[in-house]
């Protein structure tokens, strides 16, 4: 039996930032110099209990182009509603590429281009070089990359430990459509998050429904103008079959499913520069610097070794496993993690 294909891990820095900054805020951990790390740190931390359970041969992470906005230029009411940030996330989310880069961590921030266009063409940079993928995101559009050779590791409400790893089969069970179709999946039911409106009428299921039928939304429109809009009644109702042929309905969707789309083809560091391991003292001499402490915990990271954990029976916890195929070199610790 022939080992597994080398395996890349890849973050979403922006997303995991956000979520790193809302779940520690109230303890407002800083620095010597008194500057905000808290969200920093549970950056460094996804990325070292990630390593640790996947144990992946490289590790890289994405940010967006602070500067300038391809899909802002196109759509100018693109994420337009979001307030601004705290000032103290975007001094971490501002600092995140130094300080990994300095630490030794791959990092890449494209220019006009954001962190799930990162995600993208890591993983078909993986691909081509026979390479698996994993996508470490709190978001949902890196759905839309998965395949055989690329999984998402979505991280959710309660942090890691409720992290969840969607494959082919875990999209089909979560979202009713195959990963092929998930682009329009998600332009039919829109993106309120990204100040995208879908389609009227369409939510979730319905949305799931149309595809499951037609394949694609592209099927749905040429039956309906080829006058079979009766098949796409039988399948959806009459009134979203009426929403759907409208002519400014199709703008949504095809504005939608432009702006979605994650671009395959942005310029890669090679796999080489990604490569693990770190260096331990160079990495533990960064973090410390800015007053971020991990012990051990580096140890994936950094060729190191599992530190001695000392267990006793917890019968209410269920053993750790992965689906896909993606079970690593090394078994990690019974009870630490449940994904599907």
């Amino acid at each position: 039996m022939s080992p597994p294909a080398p395996l890349l891990l890849v973050l979403d820095g922006n997303s995991l930032l956000h979520r790193a900054y809302h779940a520690a805020a109230m303890e407002g951990l800083l620095d010597q110099a008194g500057r905000p790390v808290w969200a920093l740190r549970g950056l460094v931390g996804y990325l070292a209990r990630a390593a640790a359970h996947l144990r992946p041969d490289a590790v890289l992470v994405g940010f967006d182009c602070p500067r300038e906005s391809a899909r802002r230029a196109e759509y100018p009411a693109y994420k337009a509603h979001r307030p601004d940030k705290p000032a103290d996330l975007s001094e971490q989310i501002a600092g995140a590429p130094e300080l990994l880069n300095a630490a030794g961590v791959c990092t890449v921030v494209p220019p006009a281009y954001e962190a799930d266009d990162v995600l993208a063409s890591s993983a078909a940079h993986a691909r081509r070089h026979g390479w698996r993928s994993v996508l470490m995101t709190s978001d949902r559009d890196a759905f839309a990359l998965i395949d055989e050779t690329t999984s998402v590791l979505r991280v959710r409400n309660g942090g890691f430990d409720e992290a969840v790893l969607v494959d082919p089969e875990g999209l089909q069970a979560l979202c009713g459509v195959g990963a092929g179709q998930y682009r329009d999946y998600a332009a039919l039911r829109g993106d309120p998050s990204d100040n995208l409106p879908g389609a009227r009428r369409f939510g979730a299921a319905t949305a799931a429904r149309l595809l499951a039928a037609f394949g694609t939304v592209d099927a749905a429109w040429a039956a309906i103008d080829a006058g079979d809009a009766q098949s796409v009644r039988d399948v959806v109702g009459a009134q979203c079959t009426e929403e759907l042929g409208r002519p400014e309905t199709r703008e949504v969707v095809e504005r939608n499913r432009r702006l979605m789309r994650m671009r395959p083809d942005l310029p890669m560091p090679e796999l080489a520069a990604a490569r693990l391991p770190l260096r331990l003292a160079a990495m533990r001499a960064v973090l410390s610097g800015r007053g971020i402490n991990f012990g051990p915990s580096l140890w994936a990271l950094t060729g190191g070794s599992p530190p001695a954990v000392v267990t006793e029976p917890m019968p209410e916890l269920q053993p750790w496993r992965l689906r896909g195929g993606l079970t690593g070199r090394r078994d990690p610790t019974p009870g630490q993690l449940a994904l599907f």
